[in-house]
């Protein structure tokens, strides 16, 4: 039998509460991010950003940084606007949203930025 590791998370510490798979993972450099972004566009997803306050973030609701950048195909631009959304909203956690054209529905979502737990 094998051992199943236990990822401290509790709801009197916003640090420790994760957000979907990649939560769980050492958060991600530069070039970890872009070949996400690479993988959403190879699969011609239409990306998205949003952001939020950390203590709404398990709420449904998201702020939506601008309109989904449909048909966008430059992963540069689309680095720039998780970069531009981060900068104006330091605080709040930013995420990358894939969302899929053909089952209508998001294929990727994963947080880029960690905003500051209140």
């Amino acid at each position: 039998m094998s051992n199943v590791q236990d990822y401290t998370s509790r709801l009197s510490d916003p640090a420790s509460r994760k957000m979907g798979t990649f939560s769980y993972l050492p958060e991600m450099d530069d070039a970890q991010i872009r070949k996400q972004v690479e993988w959403i566009v190879k699969h011609g997803w239409n990306p998205a950003i949003e952001h939020t306050e950390p203590q709404f973030a398990k709420s449904n609701y998201w702020y939506m940084w601008k309109l989904p950048m449909f048909g966008e195909t430059d992963v540069d631009t689309i680095l720039a606007e998780l970069k531009a959304c981060h900068e104006a909203n330091p605080d709040n956690h930013v995420r990358l949203i894939g969302y899929n054209n053909y089952t209508q529905s998001q294929g990727a979502n994963m947080v880029v930025y960690r905003g500051t737990p209140v």
